[in-house]
């Protein structure tokens, strides 16, 4: 499969495309036997990021068409008339083409901060477009002053890959505090966000931090994606050595993010099997539906407050990535990083320490089995407990940040690759206990991503694939032992697609079914949303809880 699914071709956000809640879809009687030469735009069942009332300014800060790896430059200003203090911050990134095109990453940076990162749908000849929202109020540090603009979507456009993606980037900005509106309910209870935006949001200058050194509160995010085009584009399905499958990783598939602060381990996390819109042999399992995350590339988070004591100290400290598993020398992850923070505003200096620093055993085990079907089995783990304490102005305050991975896999595949099956399951256990004069509050996050699905080459050159994405996570946060906030997140992709390879594009007969479900309930309320598209055509558009 890895060969074939080369074909994608990655150069490498949080999707709405919700412009189309409410669109009508296709009767039974008007869907096709199979694919045209166009179909639906691409839509999610995501929900859209909600508003506030009240006044609201807007700023175009990217607009170009991509047709190289040449980056659009430009510059950021302020909005005017709204102030400097916003209650909201809304990204929409609006994007066209056509023709023939792969699926390419890309991101925005605003002041060497990266507040958008994004794949694109793969076009069909008559064009498509789509929208992409995303609530970029915790960057609003970055946005009070002007800077410099850099958004890259790599791309390449030739005789054959004839697709330019155009695209217009805004920023609104809703400015009366008064009106705000809740938070989405995407966002806070599944990412263990906090309840107000940064005072500062940093980047790393040669690798190194400088925090104020009143921070009393540090959060890092990393945007990491395998992509590339390459092996590591499909990390979940590389094999280790003694195996005869086209994509190679000593250690197997287990890959981990990891974060470390002047050499420490710092944070552990489970990156997301993000399967791009060309994934899996297999595009036309992604032109109205995406998969889960595919337009919104989420970043990982990781609290570093245990180590807030050690860094106010003025000076800089190295602050590093990697990711476990990538072979040596081998290319393919990108992992910027922005850091939030949280001062004390009536200390200058705040002081503290590390109190405690335990790392468990990486356990990482993959058995190949050889056969007629090979099989390589995969158990991955690891664990991290950190804690710390700051001296503020408002007293002591302690913080334990608990951390758990798990990774279990069953790969099998026959000889030429043309079956090939993955049925994997990661899970990403946090907990954040943070103690000070008043009872001690504790947010609880599990994630868990999983992956099942089977691609098989027939003799007729009929390539088929079916497949099941999950991307789950419930939450909870308690006060003094009494739950104070929860929620329970489910968006399940489910795809079966099949068409005839090695013909022209108007001989394939392609044919394809793939439904999304996204629900999110908790004490913020429920969200429930269902799609379901055939040949192209939206056939279900079903909202209610």
């Amino acid at each position: 499969m890895k060969r074939r699914i080369a074909m994608s071709m990655l150069a490498g956000a949080t999707l709405l495309a919700s412009s189309l809640l409410g669109a009508t879809p296709a009767r039974s009687a008007d869907v096709p036997a199979e694919f045209g030469t166009d179909w639906h735009d691409p839509i999610t069942a995501a929900p859209p990021v909600t508003r506030p009332s009240g006044k609201s300014c807007q700023v175009t800060v990217a607009e170009a068409q991509f047709r190289d790896f040449t980056p659009y430059k430009g510059t950021y200003a302020p909005p005017e008339g709204c102030g400097d203090r916003w209650s909201k911050v809304v990204l929409r990134m609006d994007g066209k083409v056509k023709g023939r095109q792969y699926d390419r990453l890309g991101h925005l940076r605003v002041g060497g901060v990266e507040i958008f990162r994004t794949s694109t749908p793969e076009p069909s000849p008559d064009g498509i477009e789509w929208s992409v929202e995303k609530d970029v109020t915790r960057y609003s540090d970055t946005l009070r002053r002007g800077h410099d603009v850099e958004m890259l979507i790599g791309n390449v456009v030739d005789d054959t890959y004839t697709g330019v993606i155009d695209v217009k980037v805004t920023l609104t900005f809703y400015a009366d505090p008064a009106s705000a509106a809740p938070a989405a309910p995407n966002a806070p209870a599944a990412t263990a966000a906090p309840a107000t935006t940064p005072d500062r949001v940093l980047t790393l200058k040669d690798g190194t931090l400088t925090t104020p050194r009143n921070s009393e509160r540090i959060v890092a995010e990393v945007y990491a994606t395998g992509s590339g085009g390459g092996c590591e584009e499909y990390w979940y399905l590389s094999a280790p050595d003694p195996a005869p499958y086209s994509c190679k990783a000593t250690g197997g598939p287990y890959r981990e993010v990891q974060i470390k602060v002047d050499g420490r381990l710092a944070g552990i996390a489970a990156p997301f099997p993000h399967v791009w819109t060309g994934g899996w042999s297999n595009p036309f399992l992604w032109y109205v539906v995406p998969g889960p995350r595919a337009f919104d590339v989420k970043p990982i988070e990781y609290d570093l407050t245990p180590f807030a004591g050690l860094l106010n100290d003025g000076r800089p400290h190295r602050v590093e990535v990697s990711v476990v598993g990538v072979p040596e020398g081998q290319s393919g992850w990108s992992a910027p990083v922005n850091v939030l923070v949280w001062q004390d505003a009536k200390s200058a200096h705040v002081t503290g320490n590390l109190t405690a620093h335990q790392i468990g055993n990486l356990a990482n085990s993959s058995a190949y089995t050889p056969g007629s079907e090979h099989r390589v089995d995969t158990e991955g783990g690891h664990r991290l407990t950190l804690a710390g304490y700051v001296d503020t102005s408002h007293g002591r305050v302690a913080t334990t940040v608990r951390r758990a991975l798990s990774n279990t896999s069953v790969h099998r595949w026959t000889d030429g690759e043309n079956l090939d099956a993955l049925d994997a399951t990661w899970t990403d256990a946090e907990s954040v206990t943070v103690d000070g004069r008043g009872p001690a509050r504790i947010t609880r996050t599990e994630r868990t991503y999983t992956m099942d699905g089977t691609t098989t080459l027939g003799a007729d050159d009929r390539l088929r694939t079916v497949l099941t994405l999950g991307d789950r996570a419930e939450a909870g946060t308690s006060y003094g032992g009494r739950r104070i906030a929860w929620s329970r997140l489910d968006d399940t992709y489910t795809g079966d697609a099949a068409w005839t390879t090695n013909v022209p594009r108007d001989q394939r007969h392609a044919v394809g079914t793939t439904s999304e479900r996204y629900r999110l309930y908790g004490s913020g309320g429920c969200y429930d949303r269902s799609l379901t598209s055939v040949q192209g055509l939206l056939t279900e558009d079903r909202s209610g809880c």
